[in-house]
C-alpha cells in the first residue's frame, strides 16, 4: 500500500475536521491544555480507522458504485484495509487513554464500538445518520473529559445536528436527491448556525450590566448590607466605584433609587469573542449553505458529492465558532483555519 492508496483509504484531508472536536470540548469544560493535543490525535486515529471500516464493510457496494475507491480498484485489499482499521482503532484508544486517562478511556470506547456499528450495521439503514451524529458527539465529550463533561453537552448536541445533515445528503451522493433533502439540511444548517451564535458569556455579561440586585441596600456603619445574605462582607468606596471584597463584583457598582445595580466585567475574550463567535458561525452557513443551495437548484449526484465535501470541510468553522462561545476567540480562529485548508486538499484526495 502506497501513502497515496492510504490516504485515500482514510480520506486523508478530512481529518482536519477532527481535532476541532476534542477543542470545542475541552473549551466548554474550561480543560483545553496539553491533554487536549493527545486527545485530538487519538480522535484522528479512531476517524481514520472509521474510512478504513468503511471502505471494507462497503467493498461489494463500492466495486459497483465506487469502483474508483481503493480496494475495488485493487490498489488496497481487503485484508490490508481491515488491518488498518484495527490498527488505528486500537491506537486511538491507547493514545486516550494515555492522554486523558480513565475517564477519557472510556468514551473512546464507546466511540469505537459507535464507529465500527455504524461501519458494519447502521450506514445503510434507517438509523445512519443518527449513528453518525453519535459519533461525532461522543468525540465532541471525549475533548472535553479531562473537564466538565457537563458543560460540553452544548456543544456535543450542535456537531451532532450538523453531522446528521451531512450524513443526511450522502445518502444520496450516488443517486442524487429530490429538493426535499436539500431544502431540509439547508433549513438545518441555518438552525445550527443560529445556535451556535446563540447568546455567548461575553454578550450574557454585557447584556446583564445594568441587571439590578433583588432588594433594597442600606448603609450600616460604613459598609452596604445586602438582605438576604447575598453580600457578606463590606464594600468600601473607592474612585467612585463600589468594591466587594474577594472579587465578588468585577467592574463598577452604582446606585439607583435604593437599589445597588451591578455591572460585571466581560468573560475572558470579552467583546473579542463575541464577535468571533458571530462571524466564525456566519462563515459557516455561508460556507455548507452555498453547496446545498447548489443541491437545491440541482439535485444531481454530482451537487450532492459537493455538498457533503463542504459538509465536511466547513466543520471547522462551526468547531472555531463554538470554542469562541466558550471564551477562546483566538483558539477558534486558528481552528477555524483548518476549513479553508481542508477544502484545498480535498481537491487532491477525495473527503467522501
Amino acid at each position: 500500500m502506497t501513502p497515496s492508496d492510504f490516504a485515500d483509504l482514510v480520506r486523508a484531508p478530512a481529518a482536519l475536521s477532527v481535532p476541532g472536536d476534542a477543542i470545542a470540548g475541552a473549551s466548554a469544560a474550561q480543560a483545553l491544555g496539553a491533554k487536549t493535543a493527545g486527545i485530538a490525535a487519538a480522535s484522528v486515529c479512531l476517524y481514520w480507522a472509521g474510512m478504513a471500516a468503511n471502505d471494507w464493510a462497503d467493498r461489494e457496494l463500492d466495486a459497483t458504485e465506487r469502483p474508483e475507491r481503493p480496494i475495488p480498484s485493487g490498489r488496497v485489499s481487503p485484508r490490508a484495509a481491515l488491518a488498518v482499521a484495527g490498527g488505528l482503532t486500537a491506537a486511538g484508544l491507547a493514545l486516550a487513554g494515555f492522554s486523558g486517562g480513565r475517564k477519557t478511556a472510556v468514551l473512546a470506547t464507546g466511540l469505537a464500538a459507535a464507529i465500527w456499528t455504524y461501519d458494519v450495521k447502521w450506514k445503510n439503514t434507517g438509523a445512519g445518520p443518527a449513528g453518525m451524529a453519535l459519533c461525532r458527539g461522543l468525540d465532541v465529550l471525549m475533548g472535553a473529559s479531562t473537564g466538565s463533561i457537563r458543560k460540553a453537552v452544548r456543544p456535543a448536541a450542535i456537531v451532532a445536528a450538523h453531522t446528521y445533515a451531512v450524513t443526511a445528503l450522502s445518502r444520496r451522493e450516488v443517486h442524487g436527491a429530490d429538493r426535499t433533502l436539500p431544502l431540509a439540511t439547508l433549513t438545518a444548517t441555518a438552525l445550527i448556525a443560529s445556535a451556535a451564535a446563540a447568546e455567548s458569556r461575553s454578550q450574557s455579561a454585557s447584556a446583564s450590566q445594568r441587571r439590578p440586585l433583588p432588594g433594597r441596600a442600606r448603609r450600616s456603619e460604613g459598609a452596604l448590607e445586602m438582605p438576604g445574605g447575598l453580600a457578606a462582607g463590606r464594600a468600601r468606596r473607592s474612585e467612585g466605584a463600589l468594591e466587594m471584597p474577594g472579587g465578588l463584583a468585577a467592574g463598577r457598582a452604582r446606585r439607583g433609587e435604593g437599589a445597588v445595580e451591578m455591572r460585571p466585567s466581560r468573560g475572558k475574550g470579552g467583546g473579542l469573542a463575541s464577535w468571533v463567535n458571530a462571524a466564525l458561525a456566519g462563515w459557516y452557513a455561508a460556507r455548507f449553505g452555498k453547496a446545498q443551495r447548489n443541491v437545491l437548484r440541482d439535485p444531481r449526484a454530482g451537487n450532492v458529492r459537493a455538498a457533503v465535501g463542504a459538509g465536511i470541510t466547513s466543520l471547522p468553522a462551526l468547531q472555531g465558532a463554538l470554542t469562541a462561545y466558550a471564551g477562546r476567540p483566538v483558539t477558534g480562529a486558528l481552528v477555524a483555519a483548518a476549513a479553508p485548508l481542508g477544502a484545498r486538499l480535498a481537491k487532491v484526495v477525495a473527503a467522501t
